[in-house]
């Protein structure tokens, strides 16, 4: 698994080195907002971190006024990034299990922290093998939502930290004929399994045609009720689908997760833009996630582009932020390394957003739903003006 040549540590971190003083704080207040006070890391948090190499950044987002007559809604959420492990050549078993124990050092960092909420990201507990083309050994990775071997793992956490978890697998569903599915469960800080999301978005773009292995899902627009918040995820792909964000909002998320596996290639201009676009547009806040480093596959494959076969599907970036409904946003974690990212959220800040831009109000469904419906029909014509 050798890196590539010397890759940017962060955007961040070519900012602090190049530019000082006024003219950093302005960068930064037009880049991400506003900037954000940090929180105070624990030492025991800081001491997991220096001994198992991953960096810990902390964040909070504050609300735009005091309310009378509402409470604060404090909550904190933590984005945990990672490489592999193990070589994707080891054996299965012993893949999976190094990177169980690699998640469990920034879970438990995480739960010093004070975090209610964690995320990883998209089919963490594997190698992303899910674009090479080849079937075998990578479908035996997969397991049930509600009991297969992760699952299991991540109830475990989830009781012993008193932390809702949000855990992307390969789900194979073997109640309708052993089926594959790029699933997430959210698992409870009472460690039950409140339920899953199929993703919705399947690409068909450059090496990840994922396709191959599993198709669209069929579980909706669903949100989650958990004693923190409503939660949704729109995993991977479907952050490049703008009536995807819309929906979970419509549904009542409140925290919308975007598990992603994505290569610098690909759609590292987009990144720091999406996730950030869809938390104003729907008034919600939301959170992107991205594995890190370059995996090396025993076999060679091809993209059927014109270009050579080759064994890695180029650089994961990480690069993982949070962002506002007001527009505010986290720096993101490292390119280059594991990390937890942790912020502390007033979730009482999405509904004064919404008072303040209206966007739900003037969002005009009727017009749209009439113009979706009228779209579908195999007789569909673009409402094209030409000069007579």
């Amino acid at each position: 698994m050798a890196e590539p040549t010397k890759q940017t540590e962060s955007l961040e971190k070519l900012l602090d080195k190049n530019v000082k003083g006024e003219d950093l704080a302005e960068i930064k207040r037009i880049l991400y907002g506003k900037e954000l006070p940090t929180l105070d890391v624990p030492e025991s948090a800081k001491k997991l971190a220096a001994k198992y190499n991953f960096e810990i950044q902390a964040y909070q987002f504050g609300t735009i006024f005091e309310e009378q007559l509402r409470t604060p809604r404090i909550v904190r959420v933590g984005l945990i990034q990672t490489h592999i492990v193990r070589p994707t050549s080891d054996p299965l078993k012993e893949q999976r299990e190094a990177i169980f124990d690699r998640i469990a050092k920034l879970v438990e960092a995480a739960a010093y922290c004070g975090v209610n909420i964690v995320c990883f990201q998209e089919l963490w507990p594997y190698p992303f093998a899910f674009a090479t083309r080849e079937k075998q050994p990578w479908c035996e990775f997969a397991e049930s939502a509600e009991h297969g071997p992760t699952t299991q793992f991540c109830q475990k956490l989830a009781r012993q930290y008193n932390m809702v978890i949000v855990s992307s697998i390969l789900e194979r569903a073997e109640n309708l004929e052993d089926i594959l599915w790029n699933t997430t469960v959210i698992i409870s800080n009472s460690g039950r399994v409140i339920g899953k999301h199929r993703k919705n978005h399947i690409p068909r773009i450059g090496d990840f045609n994922e396709s191959h292995y599993y198709m669209e899902g069929d579980t909706g627009h669903p949100v989650f009720q958990t004693q923190f918040g409503r939660i949704a995820v729109n995993i991977c792909f479907g952050r490049h689908h703008p009536l995807n964000w819309l929906m979970f909002g419509v549904n009542g998320a409140e925290i919308v997760f975007n598990p992603s596996a994505t290569v610098a290639p690909l759609s590292e201009p987009l990144w720091g833009i999406e996730a950030r676009n869809a938390a104003i547009t729907n008034g919600y806040f939301t959170a992107a996630i991205n594995r890190v480093g370059v995996e090396t596959f025993p076999n060679q494959f091809s993209t059927g582009d014109g270009n050579p076969p080759h064994r890695d599907l180029k650089y994961f970036y990480g690069s993982s932020y949070m962002a506002a409904p007001d527009g505010s946003r986290t720096p993101g974690l490292s390119r280059v390394k594991d990390g937890l990212l942790v912020t502390e959220l007033d979730l009482n800040l999405n509904r004064q957003v919404r008072d303040y831009t209206c966007f739900q109000m003037t969002q005009r469904f009727d017009l749209y739903a009439e113009s979706l419906a009228k779209i579908v029909k195999p007789d569909y014509k673009p409402q094209i003006v030409k000069e007579n």
